[in-house]
């Protein structure tokens, strides 16, 4: 798609105040394929502004008109998915096939998902003697990453706009086209003007000015635990309502009983996918010791067949991230069994799918996020060595828990200090909550919970 030379507000596309621009870089070849705009304080407060002054009617719109709106969307969404996917190819790198499959198809159902809950969803409701609203909250200021640079902007717009709320987005600098593209298919929707505005910029211009506005009475961000500590200070001192969706190193535990084969191959294609960049990635396996060595063995080979199957990652300065990451694993005694820190490529941002032997617990690679494709294999004495390990991070974002017996694997898991496990290899679920415990976030997105995140509740007693 062509790059917009201009912001999305009340509307229209519309000049930005500054003239700095961001440069978006393919990262397979390096190339720069578009230029945004790099908003300034100045753009958001129009935003902002556009955002309040829509609200009154937007909150006042039938549910289901605003439910009539997102089907329209979804509709648009679904006739672009070719678009969409060659758009996420180009700025996040990733593969295709994983692009049509994944980043455009998923935002599809969710879009749809919250067009139904718009319709459903019971407003008001009678608790004795009281008549209950749910009310929208009033203008969210949406931060998104550059990961699932569509996914996550849905899995804000759309609860938000079935609630009946305002929105400004604020996409990360790495994938704005993608954020345009919705952005077109958002008007082409029908949606009234100022109900979504887009402000593309830079995370401590743009991103800073969005969180700390007086008029945004919702942040949703996605993206590190260190950025989320400091937008939540900011919603703490203004006594306002923030939903983080932050880091994990969830943990992949694979039981006696298990299935090996199967569990260390979805383990490791879990790792693998999007290059690495999920944040949901069980990048940490664990393996009983009698089984330990053969499961090293099983993860080195799988990961090995991703050597021409993976993307690269978004950028140089994620790359290097990466490279020093398994630097550190090596430094503090990890075994390399597959992949390394040396380049696959002459160009691109390219990183070698990687797995670690011989990890403890303590090693920086076990307790950090890497956000690249690297998996770390531990050894467990038995099931309570497990569970110690599984919930010895500051993380506790997803999970995944293998047993041959499926009643063994479900016990297991609740007791994972997680947001989310999947079980023997679990599908993925567009209406169940997605969010973390501890250091993982705060709040929860997708289907209903996600909708309760963007409404505040009012009750009359009679």
């Amino acid at each position: 798609m062509k790059a917009h030379d201009g912001i999305y507000l009340d509307g229209a596309w519309r000049p930005a105040a500054g003239r700095d621009v961001i440069e978006v870089v393919n990262p397979v070849d390096e190339q720069i394929i578009g230029r945004v705009p790099a908003a300034e304080a100045d753009d958001v407060d129009a935003a902002v502004r556009a955002a309040r002054a829509a609200l009154p009617g937007w909150a006042a719109t039938p549910p289901a008109e605003r439910a009539a709106r997102l089907a329209a969307l979804r509709d648009v969404l679904a006739a672009r998915k070719d678009e969409i996917a060659e758009t996420v190819t180009a700025e996040l790198g990733s593969p295709p096939a994983f692009s049509q499959a994944v980043h455009a198809a998923v935002p599809i159902a969710v879009a749809a998902s919250y067009a139904e809950l718009a319709a459903a969803h019971a407003f008001e409701e009678k608790v004795g003697n009281s008549t209950v609203f749910h009310e929208p909250i009033g203008v969210v200021g949406a931060i998104t990453p550059w990961n699932y640079p569509l996914h996550q902007i849905v899995a804000k717009v759309a609860p938000a706009l079935a609630a009946g709320c305002t929105v400004v987005l604020k996409p990360a600098e790495d994938t704005p086209l993608t954020a345009q593209l919705f952005a077109e298919a958002v008007h082409e929707a029908g949606v009234p003007a100022g109900v979504f505005n887009l402000v593309t910029g830079l995370g401590p211009v743009a991103g800073q000015a969005l969180a700390e506005h007086p008029e945004v009475d919702l942040v949703s961000f996605t993206g590190s635990t260190a950025v989320g500590r400091r937008i939540a200070a900011t919603a703490g001192a203004a006594v306002k309502k923030a939903a983080f969706e932050l880091g994990g190193k969830s943990a992949n535990v694979i039981l006696p009983s298990a299935d090996l084969a199967r569990a260390v191959n979805v383990g490791v294609a879990n790792v693998m996918s999007n290059s690495g960049q999920t944040c949901s990635a069980w990048t940490r396996m664990l393996v009983h010791r009698d089984r330990y060595d053969e499961a090293v063995a099983l993860a080195a080979a799988a990961a090995d067949k991703y050597a021409d199957r993976i993307g690269p990652v978004v950028s140089a300065r994620q790359r290097e991230r990466v490279l020093g990451y398994i630097e550190k694993g090596l430094a503090e005694g990890a075994r390399l069994v597959a992949g390394g820190p040396d380049s696959p490529r002459e160009q691109g941002y390219f990183v070698r799918p990687t797995v670690f032997a011989d990890v403890t617990p303590d090693m920086t690679v076990a307790q950090e996020e890497i956000f690249g494709p690297v998996l770390c294999v531990l050894r467990y004495e038995d099931e309570e060595d497990a569970l110690r390990i599984a919930n010895g991070t500051v993380y506790g974002l997803a999970g995944a828990v293998w047993a041959g017996d499926e009643a063994e694997a479900v016990a297991f898991a609740r007791r994972m200090d997680t947001g989310q496990v999947d079980v023997n290899g679990g599908r993925f679920n567009p209406l169940a909550p997605f969010g973390g415990y501890k250091q993982s976030g705060v709040g929860r997105e997708l289907g209903a919970h996600g909708l309760a995140e963007y409404l505040q509740t009012k009750s009359l007693q009679f």
